[in-house]
């Protein structure tokens, strides 16, 4: 246990001192002038035991050194000896060593010539203060008498008092045998190799106090000679380094205590196994001297916890103070701000509403200054409690406490000056527009009165009450004092508002001099007595067409009245109040239009820093290396998933767009133009939000990161990275807002036809965006959706499909469950699309859509009006081999549907026929006789009934044709004999009129002929008196009905029954009709010719050459 201990504390002493040079231990363990010995460096030398020191004492408590029998000892280095008596010596005490050593050399098996070697050796090279020394010589005859003579011989020659002693008992006269080991006759115990682990671990121990005490005195001076940092970082970092210190201090500490204590137990092991066990003198004093390094490491430990806790305390009011400080900076700026903001607000109002609205605009700024406000105060009270809890720099805080609550203060008294200034401003407002109001109505009420009603005594009795009564409201309506509302309102009244008090002062003056003479006038015609008049029949031919009576009158009796009336009246028919307030309305609504530019100009500022704070804040931060171990793996390198162009997006506003936005400050009902000009840039939206779901489904799966955690923190953002994401979609969307505003007060100015563009510009780019969010949630596409072309439009509709197959034709009838499709419109495709259902959240939420069907556009065609519903219209191609019946929600989306169909189709026929032109026109075709241009060479009886038709049907309109010619899918011509009654009913909007596409049974279904046809697919019957048929019977059709019905038989069962006509359609085969539906003949009768018929008769267009 001693042999582990020992090579514990050595492997301690290494790893804490391994730098150290050793020094000499201060205290009683190693005394020594020529420098310290430890018992590790001399091992080798104490374990030859040719000197021990096992610790007895002798009478007068003078130590023991003890030479056994050592028979190579004159073969010693002079070194070795000398290394071990000066170790020896320094063992005992510094009072033990004074008395004086006492050597016993026991030579009684050796030569006296040895005996003499060894004591002149050792009177050369002994270290101590010599007491007595005592020979116990050799005890041959020969041996002992040489020693008695030559001793006495030599004795001087030994300069140290010696004793020759015979025997072990004359020894004992001179030591106790308790002070003895049992070699030479004592009582006492001893170990070697025990005593040299003893020796070695209380000597690691020393040291490795020594050196604890002397690592924590040199930190203690780090730490007092440390300068506390300016920043809080610094500051954090700095705690968190001296705390590790710290920890590694108090661990050597406890490592050193435990080393301690289990020395302790193996020096007390003796009387914990023999309570009666006498230590001798070296142990108690071992025993004194680990106890008292244990004592040194307690105080040692102590002090050192207590200097710890006050430059921890110390530490931690620093960082306290750095964090007050950065706080006190943030707050201070953002106060700045506010006072700024609530210093250049003005609260002049020129109209109640514009008061009003000023009022808002100052509440808004309350809101945002008292969050200010509430942080600066909660600031100042952290301040108060720092002080409170002794803080060292309250010379410091004191003063930015004061300098918050002063500032705050002086916001607040503005807010509540400037509101109670607008407050007195709307109120004086109000009063004024009462006042005004009264004024009008009562100029209202004295034009109003009728003259002729005041002719009798009663009725102008009746006015002056009338009069009377409204002048009694005049108090509650109207201003009284000039002086007192002045003196009232003196705070409030700008230059502006001064005029109009002193307005509506002279107007009430005014007015209430009208009432005044009017009053006059009335009493005048009341008190008036009338003479009696004798009722006379009235003379028909005297009345004159162009005056009445009453007015005749009114001209004679009551001239005086109407020069009152008439200066009442004057100031209506000159308009000059409507002049007023018309004047006074356009300068309110151009106070809107500044207040709506102000807000789209600050608003456009902030989005703008926002977005720069979000590139510099997170996208540039993902490139930092020194944030690249907090970035998990699914974001690396997604920087452009994440963000998409919004580095685009801010470079285009910071550079341009603010730029020319603010050049319209002064004239707002012209920003118009600016969005027009920037219209194609604006563009960029469309791709920031087509990349949207991809950002918000990388945002999902890694929101949690710390990466993100870190720059929020940097930033000190409240919101997360996904609402700043957010902000470019919600600003496109602001535009419209916007420019909706400003377009509802600018309706007579000059921009209005500019900002209406704008809007309906800005409007598009939405539509733009909604339609392509749609449109890359396509799947199952494999071609290239960009080569369709633009995206005209996109919608959910009702879809029924017939299309044949081979000879035989299959139609999914109206009255089984139509399918629901999205139709995608583009300039070169319809694509049918399943919606699916909508799962997940935010963008994932958003529907997708799986390709089902495509048709080209160069070889569609469409039928505008599908039988028995207006919402409904056809979309077909290939000669009707597919036929898509498409039901809209409602008939004005179909409306439009159809519109933008014909549009695009109209564009490809007319690029077609361009095409062919510019080439006959290069190469004349001889069957070109006339200035229209025919699109296919007919064969000599389709000339003639071409011709035939040409001259009846005139030139068509390019409005009627739609289908595209441009596919070389279509091998023949065919409709070419459709007369202009057939066109004329047809409600379809297709190719049929015009030799570029066919649409041979759009018409038969209207002109079905009696005739024998075979069924190719099966029908059952739908009512009683219907008719079922299948594939391969032949039927008979007899005769045509009501309600498109036909009456047919089937010749194969000899049943007959009812069918309906858009039924026979798609179950009858019109090549095996023993009477062809075509005119045979040419004739113009407004029958169709079939297909193989057309085929025949017209040139393929693959075989037109120009």
């Amino acid at each position: 246990m001693l042999a582990s201990l020992c090579c514990g504390l050595q492997q301690a002493v290494r790893k804490q001192n391994h730098k150290c040079t050793q020094t000499n231990i201060q205290d009683d363990v190693l005394q020594s002038e020529d420098g310290p010995l430890c018992a590790a460096e001399i091992g080798s030398e104490l374990q030859k035991q040719f000197a021990i020191l096992p610790g007895g004492r002798g009478m007068n408590g003078s130590p023991i050194v003890i030479f056994p029998e050592f028979p190579a000892f004159s073969e010693l280095e002079d070194e070795e000896v000398q290394n071990v008596l000066r170790y020896l010596t320094s063992v005992p005490s510094v009072a033990a060593s004074g008395v004086g050593f006492i050597l016993v050399i026991d030579r009684r098996l050796d030569r006296w010539a040895a005996v003499r070697a060894t004591l002149l050796r050792i009177a050369g090279s002994f270290p101590g203060n010599l007491h007595l020394v005592l020979v116990l010589r050799p005890t041959t005859l020969l041996q002992r008498t040489l020693s008695d003579f030559l001793f006495k011989y030599n004795k001087d020659e030994f300069k140290m008092k010696v004793v020759m002693l015979s025997s072990v008992t004359e020894l004992h006269a001179y030591i106790d045998p308790g002070q003895l080991t049992t070699e030479l006759g004592g009582t006492q115990e001893y170990c070697h190799d025990s005593w040299i682990s003893h020796r070695t671990a209380i000597e690691a121990f020393a040291l490795m106090v020594k050196t604890t005490a002397q690592t924590l005195q040199t930190f203690g001076t780090e730490l007092a000679e440390t300068e506390l940092p300016n920043d809080a970082e610094a500051t954090t970092n700095l705690l968190h380094t001296h705390t590790l210190k710290k920890d590694k201090m108090k661990e050597d500490l406890q490592v050193a205590l435990s080393q301690g204590g289990r020395l302790l137990e193996c020096i007390n092991e003796p009387l914990q196994t023999d309570p009666e066990y006498n230590m001798t003198y070296d142990e108690q004093e071992n025993l004194d001297t680990v106890q008292r390094l244990l004592g040194q490491l307690d105080e040692t430990e102590a002090a050192f916890d207590d200097f710890w806790e006050r430059h921890r305390t110390k530490l931690e009011q620093c960082l306290q103070l750095r964090h007050f400080e950065q706080h006190f900076r943030e707050v201070r700026g953002q106060l700045d701000v506010t006072s700024e903001r609530l210093s250049g607000f003005s609260e002049v109002s020129v109209s109640p509403a514009h008061a009003e609205h000023v009022l808002r605009e100052l509440s808004g700024h309350e809101d945002r200054a008292c969050d200010v406000l509430d942080c600066a105060l909660s600031l100042a009270s952290e301040g108060d409690r720092l002080i409170e809890n002794s803080h060292y720099a309250e010379d410091s805080i004191r003063p930015k406490c004061s300098e918050l609550r002063e500032v705050c203060e002086e916001i607040s008294s503005t807010l509540r000056s400037k509101k109670s200034l607008l407050l007195k401003a709307m109120e004086l407002h109000h009063a004024l527009e009462k006042a005004s109001r009264w004024c009008e109505e009562g100029i209202f009420l004295l034009a109003s009165q009728p003259v002729d009603r005041c002719q009798s005594q009663d009725g102008a009795e009746a006015a002056l009450q009338e009069l009377e009564r409204y002048l009694d409201t005049a108090p509650l309506h109207t201003l009284i004092d000039h002086s007192a509302i002045c003196c009232q309102y003196e705070a409030a009244l700008t230059t502006q508002l001064r005029d109009q008090v002193e307005s509506v002062f002279q107007k009430q003056s005014s007015v209430q001099e009208m009432f005044e003479k009017r009053r006059v006038s009335l009493k005048k015609l009341a008190a008036k007595q009338t003479r009696p008049v004798q009722p006379v029949a009235p003379r028909p031919e005297v009345k004159s067409p162009l005056s009445s009576p009453n007015q005749q009158r009114k001209e004679r009796r009551y001239s005086a009245d109407n020069a009152i009336c008439k200066k009442v009246e004057t100031p209506l028919q000159n308009g000059g109040t409507r002049h007023a307030s018309l004047t006074e309305e356009e300068e309110n609504l151009a106070v809107l239009r500044r207040h709506v530019m102000n807000e789209l100009l600050e608003t456009e500022r902030a989005y703008v820093e926002e977005l720069l704070c979000v590139l510099e804040g997170y996208a540039a931060e993902m490139d930092n290396p020194a944030m690249a171990h907090l970035i998990p793996s699914a974001l690396l390198s997604k920087k452009d998933v994440l963000f998409g162009n919004m580095s685009e997006i801010y470079q285009f506003h910071k550079r341009t767009f603010l730029k020319e936005l603010e050049a319209y400050t002064d004239c707002p009902e012209l920003v118009g133009r600016c969005f027009l000009e920037r219209m194609k840039d604006l563009q960029i939206y469309e791709a920031y939000c087509q990349n949207k779901p991809r950002s918000e489904s990388l945002w999902r799966q890694c929101s949690d990161c710390a990466f993100f955690q870190e720059c929020q923190k940097k930033l000190e953002h409240k919101l997360g990275l996904d609402s700043y994401l957010l902000k470019p979609v919600q600003r496109i969307t602001k535009y419209q807002l916007l420019l909706k505003e400003l377009l509802k007060y600018s309706k007579s100015c000059d921009g209005s036809d500019d900002l209406q563009d704008a809007l309906s510009s800005i409007l598009g780019i939405l539509k733009a965006v909604n339609d392509s969010m749609h449109l890359i949630a396509i799947t199952g596409y494999e071609g290239n959706l960009s080569e369709l072309g633009r995206l005209l439009m996109q919608g959910s509709f009702s879809v029924w499909t017939e299309h044949k197959k081979g000879h035989a034709k299959v139609k999914d009838l109206a009255r089984f469950k139509p399918m629901q499709r999205h139709l995608f419109l583009h300039e070169k495709a319809l694509l049918f699309c399943k919606r699916r259902e909508e799962n997940g959240e935010g963008y994932e939420k958003a529907p997708s859509y799986s390709f089902k069907h495509s048709l080209s556009m160069s070889a569609v065609g469409i039928t505008e009006n599908a039988k028995g519903d207006n919402k409904k219209f056809e979309v077909w191609c290939n000669s009707r081999d597919e036929v898509f019946i498409v039901q809209a929600p409602t008939p004005e989306i179909k409306t439009l549907w159809v519109n933008e169909i014909r549009k695009v189709l109209t564009q490809q026929l007319k690029a077609c026929r361009d095409a062919i032109q510019q080439k006959s026109s290069d190469t004349p075709s001889p069957t070109s006789n006339n200035s229209s241009i025919s699109l296919s060479p007919f064969r000599s009886s389709g000339q003639k009934n071409q011709k035939k038709q040409e001259e009846k049907k005139g030139e068509q309109s390019p409005n009627s044709d739609v289908n595209s010619s441009s596919s070389p899918k279509h091998k023949g011509w065919s409709k070419a004999s459709l007369s202009v009654d057939a066109s004329e009913e047809n409600d379809g909007y297709s190719s049929g009129e015009d030799p570029m596409n066919s649409d041979p049974e759009d018409e038969v279904g209207k002109k079905l002929a009696p005739g024998k046809y075979t069924v190719v697919a099966d029908c059952e019957k739908a009512g009683p008196q219907e008719l079922s048929v299948k594939s391969g019977d032949m039927v008979q059709l007899i005769r045509e009905g009501e309600e498109g019905q036909w009456f047919v038989k089937n010749l194969r069962s000899s049943k007959e029954g009812w069918v309906a006509a858009e039924n026979l359609l798609s179950l009858i085969s019109e090549s095996k009709s023993s009477q062809s539906l075509s005119s045979s003949d040419g004739s113009v009768s407004g029958n169709l010719s079939t297909s193989s018929s057309c085929s025949e008769t017209y040139t393929s267009f693959s075989d037109i050459k120009p």
